[in-house]
Order: C-alpha cells, then sequence, then structure tokens
C-alpha cells in the first residue's frame, strides 16, 4: 500500500488517512473502463487460448463460473496481465515457455489505531532482514508490514508463514506506542509480487515493469507497481497497436480522471472512498435499514452492499467484504459477523434462496479463519 501523489492517481478518491487502496482503485478503474464503453466480465476466467493456423494467439476460451456456461472469444491482440499468474496464461499457448517471473509474498498485521502515535506513517529503514518496515494509518486501523519471502507457486489465498508474523510483531514492538501481542492483531493479509527474473533476492529484485511478446504474439505486461500503473497501461496499449494493426489513437490517461473524481474528497466523510457516488449511497441509506451500520467496529452500513451488488459487480459475501470494503483486512472477527447479514442483503439484490445464503456464510467464516492470528 504505497502512498502516492494525487497527480500519480489522479483519481482523488482511493485514499483513507492519506493511504492508497489498492482494492477501490481497482473497481474505479474497471467503473472507468465501462464508462469508456469497455466491457466488463466478471466471474469468467480464462481456461485457455485460441490459436490460428501458424500459432498466433487469435482469442480464448472462457467459462462462466456462476452458470457452467463455455465461450470462444475471438480477438484481434490478447493481452496477458494477470501478475503473479504470468506464467500459466503463457504456457496455454507455449507449454515450454521459460517463466519470466519469480513470486514473493509480504504479509501485514492489523492493529487498532491506538498503537500509531499521531497521524503520519513511520518507516524503519533497517531491519535483521534487510527490508523497510512500515507502519500506516490506514481505515482508521495500524496497518505494520512487510516482509519479503520467496515462494514457489502462486496461490489465490496465500498465508502468512509463522515466522513473518514473529518478525514483523518483533520488529514493530521497538516503534510503536506499545508492544503488540499476538492477541492485539485484528487481522492478518498477504500479498503477492510478481518480480521480473533476475539474480540475487527477491527483495534486490526490479520493480519496473516489463512488455513481453511471445512467438504466439501474446502481449504480456509484468512486473511494476502502483505508482507507474499508467505508464504501464500506455505502454502495453502502444504495443497492442503496433502488434494488432489496431487504430492508433493518442493516449488521454495524462488528464483522465478516474471514475469517482471529485475535487474535496474528504468532505464525504465515511463515503470518501466512492468520491461521486458517495451521494447515491446516502440516498439509499435513507432506508433506515439500509443507514444501519453493519458492526460496531467498522464503519459501514447496509447500502454500501446493495451498492456494490447493484453498480460494482459484488456477487459473493467475500466481494463485499474484502474487496468493496476492506473488512475482512481490517478486522477478521467483526468481518466473520457481518456475513450472515451481507449474504441475506446479497441474495435480495441478487435473487438468491436461503441454501445460498447458508454456502456463503460457510465459505466466507472458513475463508476468514486464514485472516486471524491463533
Amino acid at each position: 500500500m504505497p502512498a502516492l501523489e494525487p497527480e500519480e492517481l489522479r483519481g482523488g478518491v482511493v485514499y483513507y488517512d492519506g493511504q492508497f487502496d489498492d482494492a477501490r482503485l481497482l473497481i474505479h478503474l474497471a467503473m472507468t473502463a465501462a464508462d469508456h464503453g469497455a466491457t466488463l466480465v466478471n466471474y469468467c476466467p480464462v481456461t485457455g487460448l485460441t490459436q490460428d493456423a501458424d500459432g498466433y494467439v487469435n482469442g480464448v476460451t472462457a467459462r462462466d463460473e456462476e452458470t457452467g456456461e463455455t465461450f470462444e472469444i475471438a480477438s484481434r491482440m490478447v493481452v496477458n496481465a494477470t501478475g503473479v499468474f504470468t506464467d500459466s496464461i503463457r504456457q496455454m499457448a507455449d507449454p515450454a515457455a521459460e517463466s519470466l517471473v519469480v513470486t514473493s509474498q509480504g504479509i501485514h498485521l492489523v492493529f487498532d489505531r491506538s498503537f500509531l502515535k499521531g497521524d503520519t506513517a513511520l518507516m524503519v529503514p533497517k531491519t535483521s532482514d534487510g527490508r523497510v518496515l512500515f507502519v500506516i494509518p490506514w481505515h482508521g486501523h495500524a496497518v505494520a508490514g512487510t516482509t519479503d519471502t520467496p515462494v514457489e507457486a502462486a496461490s489465490l489465498e496465500p498465508r502468512p508463514l509463522e515466522e513473518e508474523i514473529e518478525f514483523v510483531l518483533e520488529t514493530a514492538s521497538r516503534f510503536l506506542v506499545r508492544p503488540p501481542s499476538r492477541k492485539d492483531v485484528l487481522a492478518v493479509f498477504v500479498g503477492l509480487r510478481p518480480l521480473v527474473k533476475g539474480e540475487g533476492k527477491t527483495s534486490a529484485l526490479s520493480r519496473d515493469h516489463v512488455i513481453h511478446v511471445d512467438a504466439s504474439g501474446l502481449l504480456t505486461i509484468t512486473g511494476g507497481k502502483w505508482t507507474t500503473y499508467r505508464h504501464m497501461a500506455e505502454d502495453t496499449v502502444d504495443h497492442a497497436i503496433t502488434l494488432g494493426k489496431l487504430r492508433d489513437a493518442e493516449c488521454i490517461t495524462r488528464n483522465l480522471h478516474i471514475h469517482g473524481y471529485v475535487e474535496n474528497s474528504a468532505a464525504l466523510g465515511s463515503l470518501e472512498v466512492y468520491g461521486s457516488d458517495a451521494e447515491a449511497i446516502r440516498t439509499l441509506a435513507k432506508d433506515p435499514k439500509l443507514g444501519a451500520q453493519l458492526h460496531p467496529a467498522l464503519p459501514y452500513i447496509a447500502a454500501e452492499v446493495v451498492w456494490a451488488a447493484r453498480a460494482e459487480m459484488a456477487r459473493t459475501v467475500e466481494d463485499v467484504l474484502a474487496r468493496h470494503t476492506r473488512a475482512l483486512f481490517l478486522n477478521a472477527e467483526a468481518a466473520i459477523a457481518m456475513a450472515e447479514p451481507v449474504a441475506k442483503i446479497l441474495a435480495a439484490e441478487l435473487g438468491r434462496d436461503e441454501a445460498w445464503v447458508a454456502a456463503q456464510v460457510d465459505e466466507f467464516v472458513t475463508l476468514a479463519e486464514q485472516y486471524r492470528v491463533a
């Protein structure tokens, strides 16, 4: 969660306590794409790449996870922008393709805000493992991290290692208002980094992005970081235009506001992250049932669940509590308590039955247990 300058984001609605929220930015980027005519497809993973007689990639096969229906989608260009899963996609076209990336994981521990004195982030430039440790204010909490541990294979739900938890606890204890213990950890979450292959420790590998074109014509963008995401996108599109012989057009990203842009998002209070969409959520919240807070430990209200389902393509309890809000990452126990009411709201919005509600709650609770520190 790097702190980004407003001119780098040009959105103004993805900050909490001055810090960046990557999940919310992804949602606003997707909504920006839709605003400009893109077709968005959710819960429909690519299962393969199609190729012409010369072996050139000319489309994908995909599966609707909710219905099981399969599709074959033709395309003049296919862009592989799948982060830590980059090589598995490339190997769909060429099983012998050499790996481009290595993966490392970093963990974060979340504490009550009282552990961090003042309103600014804390950075420790030297630690026992050679990395920088930070503690930042985020969503009214304090987040401490991170580690850099190589992992052999990427997974959708990476898990923290015991030694990583102990390292962050021990190192952070020297700089916080009071030494935290395991019982003070409200949540632990893990991120995976796609690092372009090189020599030495993963912490020393470049965070710059790389554009790679396979013999099959598959265009891959990998590496990089949030502070350069617009440059990465522009570079990728420029290559796609050339390779696919697409219509050339001037890039407008430098002056493009992302969906939700407002001049003074802080004036929106707890709905700041929604930017210009906050007013629609406030309108929903005029219904007393939708204006109700979902859990006393977190600021989220029922209207946000309805908005996520109607306007932001949320389909599951995990979507709402981990991505559209950050409940799971802030307080795993509170998120577990919120699962059933959120499932019931979603069921009403999506036309699901009681069996679906029960299954969603069970699945989410199982997932959320991984975010608790025993």
